[in-house]
């Protein structure tokens, strides 16, 4: 039995805030280090220069309207600020400090319009201050000005090539605009600045990933567990072991970040790669412990059915998916799951199959895999009493299927296995020659289309189908290699749906 943690027991350090550490599925944080030093710069004391006693007064009294209105920003009191700054302004419009205050507080109030004004005259005024060439990137971003942000984030890391925040920020806004490769050297920058800065640390580790350097990832991703043993960082590289073909390491890492942090996705990706390795009793144990933690989750639910799926426990299985199913009455996922097995359960849970999947086509879904799923399900599980009538309805709803989706090789080959039943031996072949244009290498095709050819006196041309039938066969597991495709294919399925 799987035994995870309570929620309340886990350390609140495991809590990390900002860039990717939220959520590990998106690319970039679009966190961007903006350190608005915003300093008063003091008229500098010359006692040989002689200084009237009225500028003195002047510059004293715009000195205290200027903190007066740092006060206003610091306590998000932007409407007073921007008043007092905008007096400021009408009596020293050169003013640095005024200027790029005066935008910070229109980027607050949501202005980002007029706050462009001050902060590229605050860059103007004063060239060299990356905090200010930051500043105006940042705006120029929310204005979908991408191109000027990039001049602006590069010639911040001119001026302080080796800093922190001016690579940080070029290589988040690299990542943002879907440049990976592009951003990753301004990460790996800012690392060497800040080797512990997390937020930095784990947006290159994903980078690193998703650009397929998976040595490199896996390497930052273990200096930061040194640093901060969080779940998504053992979840992260989970992936990266997957991806390396590091099986028994990647389930280890995934297993870790569920006891870190036992969250419905943290579960789910745990119990999820250990289907993928056909390993079917210890995710048996991970689903059935994540459903009673979280028993209004339809993916965990999806996980338990496939895993008892896997195992042989169909009927198990079946329940599985239909609580599934009706947690989420409008997702077809666990309904084509259950097409999957309705020839291998009892006759009252193939009647309720059915029941489930003709309920939902009824409400106007539109399905090629439902319709196929119930074709098969009809066929093999339905009353025999009319066969004439099922026979018409499991051949209407396969052409259906085949009408949604022209490529679908097993409505193909299951329509031939109609008409071959009925003895319609000419249509079975051109439905099975069918199937084998998109799917040349299905074996079962080959030797059905043998044998409706046989039937139709055609010799020659069934042995060679027969003899095709040999050469693809592989003892006995065929059957095993497209059943574990099949689970593949439903858990890909599963993971997509929990994404969207």
């Amino acid at each position: 039995m799987v035994v995870l943690p309570d929620p309340s027991d886990v350390p609140m350090s495991n809590v990390v805030g900002g860039s990717l550490a939220s959520d590990r599925l998106r690319r970039a944080s679009g966190v961007l280090i903006l350190l608005f030093a915003v300093q008063l710069q003091a008229p500098a004391a010359n006692p040989a220069q002689s200084i009237d006693k009225s500028d003195r007064q002047n510059e004293s009294g715009a000195n205290q309207r200027f903190l007066s209105a740092l006060r206003a920003y610091k306590a998000q009191q932007y409407s007073a600020a921007q008043k007092q700054l905008e007096a400021l302004m009408r009596t020293a419009p050169g003013s640095f400090e005024s200027n790029e205050l005066l935008g910070l507080v229109y980027v607050a109030q949501g202005d980002q319009a007029k706050a462009n004004r001050f902060l590229a005259k605050a860059v103007r005024l004063n060239p060299h201050l990356t905090e200010a060439r930051t500043a105006l990137a940042t705006n120029l971003l929310a204005l979908h000005r991408a191109a000027e942000a990039e001049i602006q984030f590069k010639k911040a890391v001119e001026l302080a090539p080796r800093g922190y925040d001016a690579n940080h920020n070029l290589g988040e806004f690299y990542i943002q605009s879907g440049k990976i490769a592009s951003g990753i050297p301004f990460l790996e920058r800012a690392q060497q600045a800040d080797a512990t800065a997390y937020n930095n640390g784990y947006d290159l580790a994903l980078a690193l990933d998703e650009s397929g350097k998976l040595d490199a990832a896996r390497q930052q991703l273990q200096h930061l567990i040194s640093l901060h043993d969080a779940s998504e960082l053992h979840s992260l590289l989970g992936e990266v072991e997957e991806q390396s073909r590091n099986y028994l390491a990647s389930a280890a890492q995934y297993e870790q970040a569920a006891h870190l942090d036992p969250s419905e996705q943290n579960i789910l990706d745990w119990g999820a790669e250990l289907l993928l390795h056909q390993t079917f009793a210890p995710a048996i144990a991970v689903f059935n412990a994540g459903t009673e933690r979280f028993p209004e989750s339809p993916q965990l639910h999806n996980g338990l059915g496939i895993a008892f799926y896997g195992a042989g426990q169909t009927d198990d299985a079946v329940r599985a998916f239909f609580r599934a199913s009706d947690l989420t009455p409008s997702d077809p996922l666990p309904l084509t799951f259950l097409g999957k097995t309705c020839e291998g359960v009892s006759p009252p849970l193939a009647d309720q199959i059915r029941s489930r999947i003709q309920n939902f086509l009824g409400r106007d879904a539109q399905s090629a895999e439902l319709d196929y799923y119930l074709a098969v399900c009809m066929w093999k599980t339905g009353p025999t009493e009319s066969k004439a009538d099922r026979d018409a309805q499991v051949e209407a709803l396969l052409k259906h299927a085949l009408t949604l989706d022209p490529n679908y090789a097993d409505a193909y080959f299951q329509l031939g296995a109609l008409y071959a039943d009925l003895r319609r031996y000419t249509e079975a072949a051109e439905q099975y020659e069918r199937a084998l244009k998109i799917n040349p290498k299905a074996a079962n095709a080959h030797y059905r289309l043998g044998q409706a050819l046989a039937r139709l006196g055609d010799q020659s041309r069934a042995e060679q189908e027969f003899a095709v039938f040999e050469r693809l066969r592989q003892s006995d597991s065929d059957a095993t290699n497209k059943e574990q495709n099949q689970i593949l294919q439903f858990v890909y399925k599963m993971r997509k749906s929990d994404t969207n």
